[in-house]
């Protein structure tokens, strides 16, 4: 009887086992399906994909070629450029001397670099990390081909005004990270790269992170491709030196993310208020918040918490995702300039946990969904009534923004569709899904109590 109980329990067990492993197939094989139904549509060369679920290992695995050239194709062992995922390891280098008290989030940056422009005198760490500094990115006449010392770009950067004063509004700024990397080097004597290689990637075990070199020969080293007329060509050439900078030059592979996700997950770097301070919506003067910490953007979507960050350079594309409340994090690497790779990372999410699709809500004013449509248009043609936006986004929308210009090469908008409304004293914040042929954005747009725009930007989906 005891035999045939054990005989019976052995099978039920077995099939247990096999329905598990036809389930986790099943979830695999859509995955599979999607990344190459994308890279097709995208003509993506090559992809590296890793998902991490309850903290192990779910999915680490490439797809296409690291080089086309050669026809390598792409394996966990691949290393890619991270683009601007790598500023959350600038960003974690800064509160590490934080903690170590040799920096103050709250002090001003002159303190740091000495003498500063007038306009700087009022800037803090913690704007520089959350991109409320009111520094810009890099002007339209800059030469990314000479090589600088990083003397010469805190000089460069010292001579562009400011967009907007400290704290007032968020604008994205990759030469506010660049100026992080010097004062990290003021601070320690280290060059930042060294600091995040000694504190970060050899205590987790980050064998193959490390600061971008062309020179230096780096085994499993993809090629970055761009987009010609539809044609997929190499990668723009940069100099040696505008690949060291702490905005994002780093080259990294999945596995190398994999053991990052897990730091974050158990503190192994940082302290848990370090990581709190990192992820929580920087505060503007007006109160209003903006969903970017320091190095990462944070949002819901229906209701589930993201933090997350993208990066893009020199025809790489990169991204990390972490569904917190799903203990889920999709990790993405790609070698084309026009990778939507967040549309790669939250694609494959939505598979895994479906609640992470996101879903449209009743609109209760189509007549005002649709002038906002027009809107959009009269922006990206720069055409747009500039009477309908507060002062400070009128400075805005005069700035150059690569994103607006990028997105008025994709074609016909197809569809606009509301997908959040939520009132506050402060007035009325709205976002909206845009569908273009092979892509998506969302736009982001506030309107304060006096009826004024007193927000307005496109994100990537």
């Amino acid at each position: 009887m005891r035999r045939t109980f054990t005989a019976l329990f052995t099978v039920f067990c077995c099939l247990l086992l096999i329905q598990f492993a036809a389930g986790q197939s099943a979830v695999e094989s859509s995955i599979d399906h999607f990344i190459r139904a994308e890279m097709e549509r995208q003509k993506i060369p090559g992809v590296s994909l890793a998902v991490v679920r309850d903290g192990k290992p779910l999915i680490v695995k490439g797809y296409g070629f690291a080089n086309l050239e050669h026809q390598i194709h792409v394996k966990p062992e691949t290393i890619f450029q991270s683009g601007s995922v790598g500023k959350q390891f600038t960003a974690t280098a800064v509160m590490l001397l934080v903690e170590d008290g040799k920096i103050g989030l709250d002090e001003k940056i002159s303190k740091y670099l000495g003498d500063v422009p007038d306009a700087w005198k009022n800037i803090t760490i913690r704007q520089v990390l959350s991109h409320t500094s009111g520094m810009t990115d890099y002007p339209t006449d800059f030469d990314f081909r000479r090589d600088y010392t990083e003397e010469e770009l805190l000089k460069r950067a010292k001579e562009i005004p400011l967009a907007f004063q400290p704290g007032e509004k968020w604008s994205y700024s990759n030469l506010g990270f660049v100026t992080l990397g010097v004062i990290i080097n003021k601070v320690t004597g280290k060059f930042y790269g060294d600091l995040i290689q000694e504190r970060i990637f050899k205590p987790l075990g980050m064998t193959t992170a490390r600061v971008i070199s062309e020179a230096d020969i780096v085994p499993n080293r993809a090629s970055g491709y761009r987009l010609i007329k539809g044609e997929v060509k190499n990668q723009d050439w940069v100099s040696p030196s505008l690949n060291t900078t702490a905005d994002g030059a780093l080259y990294m592979t999945a596995l190398d993310m994999i053991k990052w996700d897990d730091a974050l997950r158990n503190g192994k770097i940082l302290k848990k208020s370090s990581l709190d301070a990192m992820w929580a919506p920087v505060k503007l003067n007006n109160g209003q918040s903006h969903p970017y910490g320091f190095g990462w953007a944070v949002r819901s979507v229906n209701g589930h918490r993201v933090i997350e960050h993208g990066g893009a350079w020199q025809g790489f594309k990169a991204h990390i995702a972490r569904y917190v409340d799903d203990n889920l994090t999709v990790i993405v690497f790609a070698n084309l300039a026009q990778t939507n790779q967040v549309r790669l990372a939250n694609g494959v999410a939505q598979l895994i946990v479906p609640e992470l699709k996101p879903k449209p809500i009743a609109d209760p004013d189509p007549a005002f969904t649709a002038r906002t449509k027009e809107l959009l248009l009269a922006v990206l043609d720069k055409k747009a009534d500039k009477d309908r936006f507060t002062p400070e986004m009128q400075k805005a929308l005069d700035s150059s923004d690569r994103l607006v210009e990028y997105v008025k090469t994709l074609g016909t908008l197809q569809s606009f569709t509301l997908m959040e409304r939520a009132e506050s004293s402060d007035g009325v914040r709205y976002r909206y899904k845009i569908e273009y042929p092979g892509m998506s954005l969302f736009l982001a747009m506030s309107v304060n109590k006096e009826g004024k725009i007193a927000g307005f930007a496109l994100q990537p989906e």
